[in-house]
C-alpha cells in the first residue's frame, strides 16, 4: 500500500514515462532473447540420405540435430529394401536445427498382384498392362505363328503362369509370341562386358534403349562403367534340338535393364551363351 501511495503522489507525466520506459525495456529484452528462444542463427545443411538404409539415414540426420519422421513407404523393385527414396527438405538445404526431416522409404515386402490373362493380347497392350500392375516385361520367345506379335503363352521363368496367380510386384513376365510367319523380332544383344556408353550405341542402332541402371556402389562416371548383368539376357532358358540355349527376342522400342560396376567382368566362352 505504501508503494502504491508513493506512486500516486508522483506527477502523472512521471508515471506515464515510467510505464513507457518499462514497455521499451520489455520489448528490447524480448527481441534480444528472440534468437535464443527460436534457435535463430543455429542452422545446418540437410544431409543427403537418398539411397541409404533407413537406420543409417536416421542416425546421420539426428547426429546433425534434426528430428526425423518416416512419412511414407512405397515399393520400387529395382532399389534396396528399406532404402530412402525421398526426403523433405531436400539435401543441401540450410535449415534451423531441430527441423523435422520427412523420409519416404522402400517397402521390404513387395505388394501382391493378380496375374492377368494376356494371351491373345498384342505385345504393346501387354506391356502397358504390366506397367499399370507393377509387373515387368521379360524375355520374348518368337514361335512360328501367323498372328504377328500376339501373345501365345505367358511365363514366369520357363513355366506358364495361370491368370489370377498371386505375384510379387516387380516380377518379370516372359512371353511366347507369334512371328507372323516371317521370323519377325529383334534378338536381344549381349551387353555383358560393354561400357554403358557402348551399350547405348548398340541398342540405339537396333531400335532399343536402356531401362533401369542399377549399381551396388557409387560410380561417378556411369558412361564408362561396365555392364555385369542384363535383363532380359541374350539367351533364354529354353534349349534347341542340339541342347543349345535359344536366343531371346524383344520388340522394337523395347528396353533392357542393366547392372553396372567399375570393373569389367571376366567372360568365359561358357558364360557367353548363358
Amino acid at each position: 500500500m505504501e508503494a502504491i501511495d508513493k506512486l500516486l503522489k508522483k506527477p502523472l507525466w512521471v508515471n506515464v514515462l515510467t510505464g513507457i520506459g518499462a514497455i521499451i525495456v520489455v520489448i528490447v529484452l524480448f527481441f534480444f532473447c528472440l534468437g535464443w528462444i527460436t534457435g535463430n542463427g543455429k542452422t545446418e545443411k540437410v544431409p543427403n540420405v537418398i539411397g541409404l538404409d533407413v537406420v543409417a539415414a536416421q542416425k546421420n540426420i539426428k547426429a546433425l540435430g534434426f528430428d526425423v519422421v518416416l512419412q511414407d513407404s512405397i515399393y520400387v523393385d529395382t532399389l534396396a529394401r528399406n532404402g530412402v527414396l525421398r526426403q523433405t527438405p531436400e539435401s543441401d538445404e540450410v535449415v534451423k536445427k531441430g527441423r523435422t526431416i520427412y523420409l519416404t522409404i522402400n517397402r521390404v515386402i513387395a505388394p501382391q498382384v493378380d496375374m492377368p490373362n494376356l494371351i491373345g493380347f498384342s505385345l504393346k497392350s501387354a506391356q502397358t498392362y504390366l506397367k499399370v500392375l507393377g509387373l515387368r516385361m521379360g524375355a520374348i520367345n518368337l514361335v512360328t505363328n501367323r498372328n504377328k506379335n500376339v501373345i501365345i503363352d505367358q511365363l514366369v521363368g520357363a513355366n506358364s503362369i495361370a491368370p489370377g496367380t498371386k505375384l510379387s510386384s516387380g516380377t518379370m513376365i516372359n512371353f511366347t509370341v507369334g512371328d507372323g510367319g516371317n521370323g519377325i523380332g529383334i534378338e536381344v544383344p549381349d551387353l555383358i562386358g560393354l561400357t554403358v556408353g557402348m551399350a547405348k550405341s548398340t541398342l540405339t542402332s537396333l531400335g532399343l534403349s536402356l531401362g533401369n541402371i542399377i549399381s551396388s556402389t557409387t560410380i561417378q562416371d556411369t558412361a564408362n562403367a561396365f555392364i555385369i548383368q542384363q535383363t532380359p539376357s541374350s539367351f533364354s532358358a529354353q534349349l534347341d534340338s542340339l541342347g543349345m540355349p535359344l536366343k531371346n527376342a524383344t520388340i522394337q522400342g523395347g528396353t533392357i535393364d542393366i547392372v553396372i560396376d567399375k570393373v569389367a567382368p571376366v567372360i568365359s566362352k561358357k558364360d557367353s551363351i548363358k
